[in-house]
């Protein structure tokens, strides 16, 4: 038997920022929660959702973990990044060398994340 990813959660500080911010980057619908948090759902089925809720604590390290994105059918890494930084993502140094297979972006709240070459 295994388990299979059904959710990605964000504790933020600023629901609706980032509700605003990963709904746009990924072409989820958001479903406001009573509690102020917000369940962000994928148009596929089957496909993992987000929960953002309120609370934790600024960032202030690498992440320990983080997700690895990959353009949509008919977009490019460059075309991709570049609508992730409009959004409000920013590029981040994690220590790159330069080569890397993936760019690193952080999301409004300092969160980073990649967007991975082909």
């Amino acid at each position: 038997m295994t388990v299979r990813f059904a959710q990605w959660t964000i504790d933020a500080l600023d629901v609706e920022l980032m509700a605003s911010f990963w709904s746009a980057a990924l072409g989820y619908r958001v479903e406001r929660e009573p509690d102020g948090s917000a369940h962000l759902r994928s148009p596929v089925d089957g496909e993992p959702s987000v929960w953002l809720q309120a609370g934790g604590a600024v960032k202030r390290d690498k992440n320990r973990n983080h997700p690895d994105l990959r353009p949509a059918t008919g977009s490019t890494v460059d075309q991709e990044v570049e609508r992730l930084i409009a959004l409000g993502a920013t590029r981040a140094d994690v220590g790159q060398k330069g080569d890397e297979p993936f760019e690193v972006l952080a999301d409004p709240e300092g969160n980073e994340f990649c967007v991975l070459h082909p």
